[in-house]
């Protein structure tokens, strides 16, 4: 090793010599003290081949150890970290359980210990490390199919099998260029959703929280032109071998309905102040307006904290705020947006309306990047694909403007004059465009294979009640705005935009990522 160079470690498993023993998960459980029910480590098991000709592939699964880690730039309190020789480790007295990192991993690595209730996962037995020792899951490997080293030492074991094998990582398109490479590994047990899972089997666990869905390879066979004859994955003529997975772990949505409900209540605050700031002759219902904008947002703040594991750490994103994050960001955000909202309100309260109308042009942006700002958290959540959408900031604005219209509809008394008229004709713009970016779901083409996925969870599979349901009162609230009353179909609209968000943020983390 050069003097010069610092110490990068990686890891290279030998899936040739791996005989799926789960001593590397025992040792793992037994050095970190990993209670039940989650793992930091794993052997995942498939079957491949039709009876009699059958064979079992493994594949030891735990953090990848990227070079360029999703969770760490997601991590709104820097609880997650890489350090200077590569390892990603992480603080559990630290994190706040916001769950983000689960959100952004793309191997689903990360898990919230029941005990701590902190997110853990693998961290290279960096405490090993430090005092010179190997992990504990390398020592206690009966064929030394896992081998760590530094890869920036020329010499070094590691080093010598990347020059004259070649390895394999998971999921390469997202671009965390891992550090933990197989030898020979199987597609079956690399590529989630390449194996189908049974329907009961004496040793399978099924992944809590994921809807079932179509055996990918089964959808690989159909887009090829190959159908199944009698065995499930199998193409005429045995061409291609059933895969069945044998052995997995569970893992959980990290997001429920409460970030689903908090989007939604983000939309109604930011799309009262924007429509009482912009629409002419606004300024007779501005107080009133935005009064409930102030009352959304602090709604949307109780959900978020709600939704932490730590709830009582939550002022740690303003004491230690980790800026790429989008989550510490929109936290700024949102304050930003709240200090304007209260000067405003008790500005007009004092009768001085002045300065609220004169915050409109530090509110209006906040407002704006308040409606927003979750569709560049989402981006961050790098292995969810259908988030990965360029045109959800649109979505997100579009919805904030229709709440805003519902919302003060629903308010009809507290709107003198014509103003109901012109927020009537908004609502209207507002449902049609947002029903024809939820139509794209179905209309448009997605970029990956997985985002498509996630997008048949929502429109066909797990979701769709919800997902119809959502479209249906789009277009009932549009009807019923002009041909029954103003306020039914502000009330559709809401209900439906409340069912679109959680199809959209439970679809999306649909698909597993391991």
């Amino acid at each position: 090793m050069h003097a010069d160079s610092p110490v990068k470690w990686g890891k290279v498993i030998d899936d040739r010599k791996c005989i799926g023993c789960h001593a590397c998960t025992t040792a793992c459980k037994m050095e970190h003290q990993v209670p039940l029910g989650v793992t930091r480590t794993y052997v995942k098991q498939v079957d491949v081949g039709v009876y009699p000709n059958v064979s079992r592939h493994f594949q030891v699964t735990r953090c990848n150890q990227c070079e360029n880690p999703p969770c760490v730039e997601i991590c709104p309190v820097s609880a997650m970290f890489q350090r200077q020789d590569g390892i990603v480790d992480f603080e559990r007295d630290v994190c706040i359980g916001c769950k983000a990192c689960m959100a952004a991993c793309p191997y689903d690595a990360i898990y919230i210990d029941p005990q701590s209730h902190s997110a853990e996962k693998c961290n290279f037995c960096a405490h090993r490390i430090d005092q010179g020792l190997e992990p504990a899951c390398v020592i206690v490997c009966p064929e030394r199919a896992l081998i760590v080293g530094d890869l920036n030492d020329p010499e070094s074991e590691v080093s010598s099998l990347l020059a004259r094998e070649k390895v394999d990582v998971r999921r390469p398109e997202k671009g965390t260029n891992p550090k933990v490479m197989y030898i020979e590994a199987s597609q079956y047990t690399l590529v989630p959703g390449m194996a189908a899972v049974p329907e009961t089997h004496a040793y399978s666990q099924q992944k809590e929280g994921y809807p079932r869905e179509v055996n990918l390879l089964q959808q690989l066979l159909a887009e090829s032109g190959m159908a199944s004859s009698g065995v499930k994955g199998q193409a005429p003529g045995g061409s291609a071998a059933a895969a069945i997975l044998a052995y997995d772990v569970p893992h959980r949505a990290p997001w429920d309905w409460r970030v689903s409900a908090y989007t939604w209540t983000k939309s109604l605050a930011a799309g009262f102040y924007l429509l009482a700031a912009l629409l002419p002759g606004a300024g007779a219902w501005a107080l009133q307006a935005n009064f409930a904008a102030g009352v959304f947002l602090a709604l949307t703040g109780l959900l978020l904290i709600a939704d932490l594991k730590h709830p009582g750490r939550f002022l740690s994103l303003f004491r230690r705020p980790q800026w790429r994050s989008w989550l510490a960001r929109g936290a700024l955000i949102i304050t930003g947006f709240g200090a304007v909202l209260g000067v405003d309100v008790i500005s007009r309260l004092a009768g001085m309306p002045a300065i609220g109308s004169a915050l409109r042009m530090a509110g209006v942006p906040l407002a704006v990047l308040t409606a927003v700002y979750t569709a560049f958290l989402f981006a961050q959540a790098r292995g969810r694909d259908l988030w990965q959408n360029p045109a959800l900031p649109l979505h997100l604005l579009t919805q904030a403007v229709m709440a805003g219209a519902a919302g003060l509809l629903l308010m009809g008394p507290l709107l003198p004059g014509g103003g109901a008229g012109t927020v009537t004709w908004v609502l209207a713009g507002a449902i049609a465009l947002h029903l024809a970016l939820v139509l794209s779901e179905i209309l448009l083409p997605h970029p990956t294979r997985d985002a498509g996925r996630a997008a048949r969870q929502m429109t066909a599979g797990a979701w769709r009640g919800v997902y119809w349901g959502a479209a249906g009162a789009h277009v009932a609230g549009a009807l019923v705005t002009f041909a029954v009353a103003p306020w039914a179909g502000a009330a559709l609209a809401l209900a439906g935009l409340l069912a679109y968000e959680h199809a959209y943020v439970q679809a999306g983390q649909s698909v597993p990522q391991s």
